[in-house]
C-alpha cells in the first residue's frame, strides 16, 4: 500500500510517500508537515526569529547551533567543496541585492533597480569557524548565510530516512527528491520531469530506485529588476544571477544533496562545460534543458528514461 501527502513548507510544494502496510507508517506521514515546520524554523532566512537569522544577526560572535543547523552547514560545505566553490551558502547579499529579498510567494514581480557595485569579492564556508565539539559556529563579520536548496535537499534526505524503516520511500521537497529504494514489489517509481516551456506538460518521465533526483532551473523563481529578468541562482565568480544558455538542469545522484549540488553547478557553467563536469564525476547522470529547446543527455541517463510497453 502507498501512504501519500502533500503540503507546504519551504515556500515550496512537498510531497512524501511510503510504500508500506503498516499504519504506524500513516501515522508518521501525517506527523512530515511538523518536522519540515521544525527545519524551517531552524533554516529560513525569511522569518526573522529563525536559527539562521539569530546566527547571521551574531557575525563575529560565537553561536552554539542545533544539531539541525551543524548537519545542514556540514553538507553546505560538502556542496561548496564538491562544487569547487560554485555553490555556496555564503552568497545571501548577492541574493539580496538581485532583488531576492522575501520568500517567493511574497516577491513582487517588477523590482526596482539595486546599485550597482563596482567589486565582489567571493566568500568560503572554510572562513566559518566552527568547533565540533561544541557545535559553535562563528561568522565573520562580512558573512551571511542562505542555506537554500541544500537545507531542502538535506530535508528531503532526512525525511526520507525515517519513512524507511516503514517501507521504501520517496520524499520531493520542492523538486529536490530522495528516494529509498524500489517499491515492495519491485517496481521503480515513476517521477515526471516537467517542461519548462510548457507548464503541466512534461519532457520525460524518470524509473528511480536508491537515489537522489533535483532540477535547477531560471524558469519558475524569476523576476524583473530594472527591466531586466533575474533568478536565484548566484553565480559566486560574478556575484549575479548566473548567465547561462541551460534553463533547466535536472540530475541524478546518490543522494537529493549531491543531486541538488550538481544541478546548481551545471546550470552556473552553462551546457558545454557543465556537460563536461558532469560526465567527469561519475557520480551523476543529467539532462540539461537549453533556452533554444534542445535537450542535452549525459552518458547513461537515457537508462532512466520509462517508456510503455
Amino acid at each position: 500500500m502507498i501512504y501519500r501527502i502533500d503540503f507546504k513548507a519551504m515556500g515550496c510544494r512537498m510531497l512524501a510517500m511510503v510504500d508500506s502496510s503498516s499504519p504506524e507508517a500513516a501515522e508518521t506521514l501525517a506527523q512530515m508537515p511538523n518536522w519540515f515546520e521544525e527545519w524551517e524554523q531552524a533554516l529560513s532566512r525569511f522569518r526573522s526569529d529563525s536559527e539562521l537569522s539569530d546566527l547571521n544577526h551574531s557575525a563575529g560572535m560565537p553561536m552554539q547551533v542545533s544539531q539541525t543547523m551543524w548537519e545542514v552547514f556540514q553538507a553546505a560545505q560538502e556542496a561548496e567543496s564538491a562544487s569547487g566553490g560554485l555553490v555556496t551558502a555564503t552568497e545571501l547579499d548577492a541574493l539580496i541585492s538581485a532583488g531576492y529579498d522575501q520568500s517567493f510567494d511574497k516577491l513582487p514581480q517588477e523590482r526596482a533597480a539595486a546599485p550597482i557595485s563596482g567589486w565582489h569579492t567571493t566568500s568560503s564556508l572554510n572562513e566559518v569557524e566552527a568547533e565540533t565539539a561544541t557545535r559553535t559556529l562563528v561568522l565573520p563579520v562580512d558573512m551571511q548565510l542562505d542555506f537554500g536548496g541544500v537545507a531542502k535537499g538535506w530535508a528531503a534526505q532526512q525525511a526520507a530516512r525515517q519513512l524507511s524503516v516503514f517501507g521504501p520511500a520517496l520524499v520531493s521537497a520542492g523538486g529536490d527528491m530522495a528516494v529509498t529504494g524500489p517499491q515492495n514489489n519491485g517496481e521503480l517509481w515513476l517521477v515526471n520531469i516537467d517542461d519548462p516551456f510548457h507548464p503541466g506538460n512534461f519532457l520525460n518521465t524518470l524509473m528511480l530506485g536508491a537515489c537522489g533526483v533535483a532540477t535547477s532551473g531560471t524558469d519558475y523563481r524569476r523576476w524583473k529588476q530594472g527591466g531586466r529578468w533575474n533568478h536565484h541562482i548566484i553565480d559566486p565568480r560574478s556575484g549575479q544571477p548566473a548567465q547561462t544558455d541551460i534553463i533547466a538542469a535536472t540530475i541524478i545522484a546518490p543522494n537529493a544533496m549531491q543531486a541538488e549540488m550538481a544541478a546548481k553547478a551545471a546550470l552556473i557553467l552553462g551546457s558545454e562545460n557543465g556537460m563536461k563536469w558532469i560526465e567527469d564525476q561519475q557520480l551523476f547522470s543529467a539532462m540539461l534543458v537549453l533556452e533554444t529547446g534542445e535537450c542535452l543527455y549525459s552518458n547513461h541517463m537515457e537508462h532512466f528514461f520509462w517508456r510503455s510497453k
